[in-house]
């Protein structure tokens, strides 16, 4: 049985660390989404286009679908022919603990759960296996915040910044 979200021995904080989240977003080159949708309005669809245009090699993990975002599709993360460094879920909660064991199984470098996507039995069995785990966050935002520059379609238009210039 999955222990409630709201458990109080359950620290959600440790989850969110802002050094953690930068080093993983820094030091990944490859990422897995599962769940990743073929639907261009859905938040998984959307995240996944970014990740690929700022650089990351996505996979999707969708067994469902054959071919997303121009990339073949797997069925789990056992089938992935490749290395990962950051498996990124947009599942149900209650598929954490099985996503988590195959994260491990494959060596992946970090477990991280979309906005939502909060298990504790995910997060101990992917910190056993030596994930670094982050939960409820989203990594298109996060990587906004501290690698690319924050704009509401995610995209750097450089048309609106935050950098003043100097007082004329």
């Amino acid at each position: 049985m999955t222990p409630a979200v709201n458990a109080p021995s359950f620290d959600l904080t440790r989850y969110q660390d802002p050094l953690t989240i930068q080093r993983v977003l820094y030091n990944a080159k490859t990422i897995a989404i599962v769940g990743l949708s073929p639907n261009e309005l859905r938040a998984s669809y959307f995240v996944g286009y970014y990740l690929k245009r700022h650089g990351y090699t996505v996979i999707p993990v969708n067994p469902r679908e054959s071919q997303i975002l121009g990339e073949k599709s797997y069925k789990s993360l056992v089938d992935l022919p490749t290395p990962v460094d950051i498996v990124n879920v947009f599942r149900a909660p209650d598929a954490l603990p099985g996503i988590a064991e195959e994260a491990v199984k494959i060596r992946a470098g970090a477990l991280w759960c979309q906005f939502g996507v909060i298990n504790a039995e995910g997060a101990r069995i992917a910190e056993a296996g030596g994930l670094a785990v982050i939960m409820d966050r989203c990594i298109k935002v996060e990587h906004a915040r501290y690698v690319g520059r924050m704009h509401w379609l995610g995209f750097n238009t450089q048309r609106i910044t935050s950098v003043r210039g100097g007082l004329q």
